[in-house]
């Protein structure tokens, strides 16, 4: 198929001039490289278009793909992550991953926990702070953590983000609104495991890759209690990822899958889960458009501890865009051939 690649480049913007943290959920140059080389391997022809805008520019005068694979975040707004499947929409276009309400939705790390939470699905306690001097005598709920509303890559959580009285939520909160203009989530903090669990697939056919639990390597300076900003950034160094199959992280495994429907994912996606002091799964996020560098992201890391290869993520990725659209068997075309078997050599006998 020919695909054509959709993405926002951190080096692009930071010509622009914006900052590390305002371009953190973008890609490098290398996850751009490893996707193109594995959607080529899996016998695609990959075009890379750019960002949304550019997107655009190609769609108005006429161009069509057979697959839009877009990965790209968007700069502004809490509907961001959904413009350019709302553009592919527009023209009528396919596309992998989710549709633009879900988009919306689970970027408003609120508007998700609320249809998660109708399903049956264990969410924490929580509130926004949407104004400046909001009321939060109602709220309980001690140690408590404070984050950006709208915000992925840990952008906004550090050790300040938990607090354990109201004048450090209010501070904290009032932190989220200046820096980041944006309300301010605030949730009944987690003390347990945490674990990111990996689900490939749409609805009844959608199933669960792996369980990967995180371990912060606080000894070696990661920052206690948090899956931070600096602790995702630092990884290789900050954090030990393990595979995780007892009974708490099926538990994770289940729920994720059940918040998977709810919230109509596509294709892929990346559902996060902290535990209670019962060692209950609690639903935190989910990321309808995971990172994808082979090493460095959590979902291809999950895979690779589960002994998926990353072509064969991306490929599974692709397959189920193509089923939902009827183009199994174009895909199937387009795929390369799959490799002789190779013949055993006969014994020698003497």
């Amino acid at each position: 198929m020919r695909i054509g690649f959709v993405f926002d480049l951190r080096d692009d913007y930071r010509a622009l001039g914006y900052g590390e943290e305002e371009t953190a959920e973008f890609d490098s140059v290398e996850t751009i490289a490893a996707i193109e080389a594995a959607l080529s391997r899996l016998g695609h022809s990959v075009e890379r278009v750019g960002h949304g805008r550019e997107l655009a520019r190609r769609f108005v005068a006429g161009e069509r793909f057979d697959l839009v694979f877009s990965i790209a975040e968007g700069l502004r707004g809490r509907s961001r992550e959904a413009q350019v499947p709302a553009l592919c929409e527009l023209f009528e276009q396919p596309y992998v991953f989710s549709d633009p309400l879900t988009m919306a939705v689970t970027l408003d790390k609120a508007v998700a926990k609320r249809i998660v939470r109708d399903a049956g699905i264990p969410t924490a306690p929580f509130l926004v702070y949407e104004r400046s001097r909001q009321d939060i005598s109602g709220w309980t709920h001690y140690p408590a953590f404070v984050k950006p509303l709208a915000e992925g890559t840990g952008k906004g959580c550090e050790k300040a983000s938990m607090v354990s009285d109201a004048k450090a939520l209010r501070e904290a909160a009032e932190g989220i609104l200046s820096r980041y203009r944006q309300p301010a989530l605030v949730e009944s903090y987690l003390p347990g495991r945490e674990f990111t669990v990996g689900i490939v697939g749409t609805g009844a056919e959608a199933r669960v890759v792996g369980v990967m639990e995180i371990v912060l390597l606080v000894s070696a300076g990661a920052d206690a209690g948090v899956y931070s900003y600096t602790n995702k950034e630092e990884c290789e160094r900050l954090v030990d990822y393990r595979r995780a199959d007892d009974a708490e992280a099926r538990r994770a495994a289940e729920r994720a899958l059940a918040a998977h429907r709810a919230l109509d994912c596509r294709d892929a996606a990346r559902h996060d889960f902290r535990s209670d002091a019962n060692g209950e799964p609690v639903f935190l996020e989910v990321n309808p458009i995971a990172g994808l560098h082979p090493s460095h992201s959590d979902l291809p890391i999950l895979a690779t501890l589960e002994g998926v290869a990353y072509d064969t993520l991306m490929g599974d990725i692709i397959a189920s865009a193509a089923r939902r659209y009827g183009m199994e068997e174009k895909a199937a075309r387009d795929a390369p051939p799959k490799p002789k078997r190779r013949a055993r050599a006969k014994p020698v006998t003497s």
